[in-house]
This record gives structure tokens, sequence and C-alpha cells, in this order.
């Protein structure tokens, strides 16, 4: 698929990412650029399936190198748009659902390449995704919050792994499909047992983030320079906000409503999974945009806003206090830092990279999924 189509849907994608954090401000009782009557219910969606859905389901269609792939990330991103506009919401729902099953079907077709354990690890986790959305048109999305937690941090996970795999025992990707299809099960029990449910999940996360963090190719690179401590700074404060959502699910068990639910919902979608895009963008846009993205230390900037202000909401929300809302300004504000950094990064000279192996490279380089980090060095 050409450049201009690639960077149409990651447009869109980035689209429900606004959208996403205008309804945060919504939410906060704060003014807003946009109001609608059903933006501030759709946050979640926005931001998990239209903005990370999109990203992630575009990087793997390009991975798999097919056309109907991209049916996938259009569909999540036009599907979350969709449930903004004066269409019936189900619409939406059911076109989120397709790029959900979509989605399915290229991890598919990349475990067909090579059976590898690992790509069965994230095709299971995009079964996870489509069950959220089947079971959300029916309920809310709360209910349906570890389905999509698993789906995200599966999939980061997995890709985790499959770089690490040299340093890891040889049956890491067996123990990863073997966790991921404990925390389907999870999932599944917490549509009927939503505490003990939430519970498992909660074990699961803190198994999966010591076990991360231990292992991760980030715990060497951290000593090194430029780009490849900058991506191991944001990997390993990204396992550091899933424990503490793992500890919080532990604690609270139902994590449906008050303190814990903002918790868990901002530490594992913020805290975790914006801190690894935030590692991975200067190799990932590239790699799908063929677009010049070098590393330079502006990127810190929106980094470091993230974590210190995410700290500040989550301290605000445990003590009930009203600074919890400097923090989810705060926050943001390091979001659109990020972009803003992506745009300065890209029109400022290259910093020099120290040599050997890059935190950053996520990307499989086993026949089952092509490699396209590789494109991009």
């Amino acid at each position: 698929m050409n450049r201009p189509v690639r960077a149409a849907l990651i447009a869109g994608g980035g689209l429900c990412m606004l959208a996403g954090l205008d309804a945060a401000l919504l939410l906060l009782g704060l003014p807003a650029p946009i109001r609608t009557d059903r933006l501030g219910q759709m946050h979640g969606i926005l931001m998990v399936l239209g903005f990370l859905g999109t990203v992630i389901s575009l990087e793997r269609s390009v991975a798999l190198r097919r056309r109907w792939g991209y049916l996938s990330p259009a569909a999540l991103g036009v599907g979350a748009l969709l449930t903004l506009s004066p269409a019936p919401v189900l619409l939406g729902q059911l076109v989120l659902l397709a790029g959900a099953v979509l989605l399915v079907a290229v991890y598919a077709a990349l475990w067909q390449r090579a059976h590898d354990s690992v790509v069965l690890a994230q095709l299971v986790g995009a079964v996870l995704a489509a069950a959220a959305v089947a079971v959300w048109i029916r309920t809310d999305v709360p209910t349906v919050l570890v389905l999509l937690s698993g789906f995200i941090v599966v999939t980061i996970a997995a890709e985790r792994v499959e770089l690490a795999r040299l340093t890891l025992p040889a049956a890491s990707g067996d123990l990863l499909l073997a966790g991921t299809a404990a925390i389907g099960a999870a999932g599944a029990v917490s549509l009927v047992w939503p505490a003990v449910g939430g519970r498992m999940f909660g074990v699961l996360l803190a198994v999966c983030a010591l076990w991360l963090a231990t292992h991760d190719v980030a715990v060497r690179t951290i000593r090194a320079r430029g780009l490849p401590r900058f991506a191991a700074a944001a990997m390993l404060t990204g396992y550091a906000w899933l424990l503490v959502a793992a500890c919080t699910w532990v604690a609270a068990g139902t994590a449906g409503t008050g303190w814990a639910y903002d918790t868990v919902v901002h530490a594992v979608f913020v805290g975790f999974a914006m801190s690894m895009v935030m590692a991975h963008a200067p190799v990932i846009l590239p790699s799908v945009l063929r677009v010049r993205l070098p590393y330079h230390p502006v990127l810190w900037l929106p980094l470091v806003a993230l974590h210190v202000t995410l700290a500040v909401r989550v301290a605000g929300s445990l003590a009930q206090a009203p600074f919890y809302r400097v923090g989810a300004v705060g926050t943001i504000v390091a979001m659109l830092l990020l972009v803003l950094g992506v745009v300065t990064s890209s029109r400022l000279p290259a910093h020099r990279v120290v040599t050997g192996v890059p935190a950053t490279t996520s990307e499989p380089t086993t026949a089952g999924q092509q490699s396209t980090a590789g494109e991009a060095r």
C-alpha cells in the first residue's frame, strides 16, 4: 500500500486520539474545543480502539504486505469516529467489531507464514479485542475493561518477547502463549464474576510486568545513550505502571468505579501503553510512513511530563483530592507534546545513537512477520 494511504490511516488514528483527549476534558468538567452528547461516553473507545488499535493494526498490516490487511486499521479508525456521528451508535460498534475481526485475520495470515507461538499469542490478544467490542454492544466499557486491557498488554508483551528471544529461554514463546490464554480466561471470568476475574487479571499483570522488566533488553540499553536509552527509560517506566495497575486490581478486585477504575485505566492505557508508543515512535513511524524521524533529546520532554503528571493524577485520585485534575490535564498536555516532539524531531539534526542492540526494534524477524523496523534502519 502506498505512503499516502498509510498516512491517511495514521491520521485517522491521530484524529481519534485528539477526540479522545477532547472527551477527557469534558469528563473532567473543563472547557473543551468540541462538545457533543456522545463524546464523553466514547473517551475510552476512542483512545484504546480508535487510536491504539489503529496504530497496532496498521503496523501489523504493513508487516503482512497484503492490501486487504489495511481494512483493519481503516475500520477501527472509522468505526471509532462513527460512534461520535449522528448515526446510531450501533453502526460504529459494528464497524469496530469488523476491524477487530479483520485484525484477527491479519494475525492468522502472519501465523500461517511460520507457526510461531508469539504470533499466536498476538492472535489471541486480537480475539480479546473482538470479544470486548461484541460484549460492549450489549453492556458498557467498564464491563469489558479486562478484555481491552488484555488486548493491549498481550500485544505489547509479545513484541517485547520477540526482541528478547536471544536472551530468553527457548520456551519463552510457549510461556507467553500460556500466559495469554490465562489472561483470556480472566477476561471471561470478569464478565460473570468481576471481582474474581479482576484479581486473577491483576496477578497475571504483576507476573507479566516483573518478567518483562527482568528480561527485556531495556535493562541493558538503559546504560546506553541517545535513542536506546530513551526507549529503555520509556519501557521500564511503562512496566512500573503496569505493576501499579496489577496491585490495584488485586487490592480492589473489581475496578468498575471510583479511584480503582481511574487508576487501572490510566496506568494501563497511559502509563504503560502510551509510554510504549513513545518508545517505539522513532522506529515504527518511519517504517510505516517511510519518512525521516531521527532521535532528538526533545522527545524526553513529553516522556517525563507524561509520567510526572500521571503520578499526580493517581495520587490525587487515591487521596480524593482536587489536584488530580492538574495531573489529568498534564497527561493531556504530555500527549500533545508527543505529537509536537515527533514533528520537531523530524526537522532537527539527528543525534548520534550508540551502536549495539537498539531498544526500539520491536519487529519480529521470523518468517511469520516481516521486519518493518528493518526498513527504517
